[in-house]
């Protein structure tokens, strides 16, 4: 079995690799673009930084990491995403929860040393596994958030939530796993209503006052706590969520995690379903599952044979694979509106940024 570390390490390397950290309803996430210019570059380090956003791992914790590699339905049926969760025990995972907003000083940590003296202050969303937080060195908004610090910002009549949204600060996850920080403006009027491609965060109150840790639509273990996620390079769409046409190595490397670090019983119904096709039987007299992921891998293999056999010529194999489809792929069940978003978990629609609800 792979070592998490090397794995990790390859994909910090690859640019078409996606990371998110946050709680359910709070997600910072970190992207590249081909070629852009790194100001920091240490994989061995766990560390990448563009003029957009930034990354670090902490070594220490990601020797700790229980990764699970998952795969979920797309309400596009040509489509599925993927990625692999990076889990601790809930007791450790657990971080600090405040509930309004607080100042924290010069965060020391910053990835880009330029942004070390300006100064962090947690929004108070009191999530389980992060802290989320914004960076400013900007005096009027200094003056602004001092003056309510210990107010929460789920309060509508809270000035600092409209003075975040005018002033766009750095935006700051901070997990046991390390942290993501986000340089580019907040989605919002500044931005046309829409989150800007590379780094960006999303905030969903709805989804936050929940207090659940990630979707039910991930297999954590239980008793466990994501703390951030690896999103490999997607064989059907790219990191916008465009269509792309069938990647045979794309799909075969995160086949290989999915084999290595899945829930241990669906590769093996993944090679059954396989068998099944192989063998030509016919897809009612497949076992029916009543575990929500057994039915959603029986799901997206089916789905992955068909994206296959129409990318290399199927014939009468595809004609097989659509007579499966149409008995044991139907239904929305475990499908989310957005998930095909990849780089972020399915949280459902998003909305303006503040008053604490967001994309940017």
């Amino acid at each position: 079995m792979a070592d998490i570390r090397d794995v990790l390490i390859d994909h910090l390397i690859d640019r078409r690799a996606g990371w998110s950290m946050g709680s359910y309803g709070a997600v910072a996430e970190f992207h590249q673009d081909p070629g852009e210019y790194l100001q920091a570059d240490a994989p061995t380090l766990f560390v990448r930084a563009t003029p957009r956003g930034a990354i670090r791992l902490d070594a220490d914790t990601v020797g700790q990491i229980v990764p699970v590699a998952y795969e979920a339905l797309s309400c596009r049926p040509q489509r599925w995403s993927h990625g692999v969760a990076l889990c601790l025990p809930q007791r450790d995972a657990a971080m600090n929860g405040r509930k309004a907003l607080t100042e924290l000083g010069p965060d020391t940590e910053a990835v880009r040393v330029t942004d070390r003296a300006a100064i962090l202050f947690d929004l108070g969303l009191a999530l389980p596994q992060c802290d989320f937080c914004i960076r400013t060195d900007d005096p009027a908004l200094l003056a602004i958030l001092r003056a309510e610090i210990g107010r929460s910002l789920f309060d509508p009549h809270n000035p600092a939530t409209a003075a975040i949204q005018k002033a766009h600060p750095h935006r700051v996850a901070l997990t046991r796993l390390g942290r993501i920080e986000v340089f580019q403006k907040i989605g919002g009027p500044d931005t046309g209503g829409v989150s800007p491609p590379g780094p960006h965060t999303h905030l969903l109150p709805h989804l936050i006052r929940s207090r659940r840790t990630h979707s039910a639509n991930t297999p954590i273990p239980k008793y466990h706590a994501p703390l951030g996620y690896l999103h490999p390079a997607n064989p059907v769409m790219d990191s916008l969520g465009r269509d792309l046409d069938f990647d045979i190595d794309d799909h075969a490397r995160f086949q290989d995690l999915f084999s290595q670090f899945a829930r241990p019983d669906l590769p093996i119904l993944r090679k059954a379903v396989l068998d099944g096709l192989a063998r030509r039987v016919e897809p009612e007299s497949f076992l029916s599952h009543t575990d929500r992921f057994s039915r959603a891998t029986v799901r997206i293999t089916l789905r992955q044979q068909d994206r296959m056999a129409r990318r290399f010529g199927g014939g009468s194999y595809l004609a097989l694979v659509s007579q499966w489809r149409a008995v044991l792929d139907k239904g929305a069940e475990g499908i989310a509106a957005d998930e095909d978003a990849p780089g972020h978990e399915a949280t459902g629609a998003i909305v303006p940024f503040l008053p604490l609800a967001a994309t940017g």
